[in-house]
C-alpha cells in the first residue's frame, strides 16, 4: 500500500489537507482535511510503511494510545483514505 503519485500533504494553519497536483487534480477535484495524527499517518504511509500492522505499531511508537484504539483509528484511516482513492494497494 503507498500513497498515490500526485498528492501531497500541507500544513495549512492548523489543519492538515492533501490536495493532488499535476495530471492527479485532472480526476480528484477537492481535498482531504486530516488532524494530527491522520496527518503522521499520512507521512509515515509516504515513507514507505506497507500496511494497517506496521502504521499501528508507528502509531504505538508515537502515542500513548492502548492497541485495539492504535488499530480501530488505522483502520478508519486507511478506509477513508481507500474510499477517496488515494492509495494504491
Amino acid at each position: 500500500m503507498k500513497v498515490k503519485n500526485g498528492f501531497i500533504l500541507r500544513k495549512v494553519s492548523d489543519t492538515y489537507v492533501v490536495v493532488a497536483t499535476g495530471e492527479a487534480a485532472k480526476e480528484f477535484n477537492g481535498m482531504i482535511t486530516l488532524n494530527e495524527t491522520g496527518a503522521f499517518l499520512w507521512e509515515k504511509l509516504a515513507e514507505g510503511c506497507k500496511d494497517i500492522s506496521e502504521l499501528t505499531a508507528k502509531l504505538l511508537d508515537e502515542y500513548d494510545v492502548p492497541e485495539d484504539v492504535a488499530t480501530k483509528d488505522v483502520a478508519a484511516f486507511i478506509a477513508r483514505i481507500r474510499d477517496a482513492q488515494l492509495i494504491e494497494e
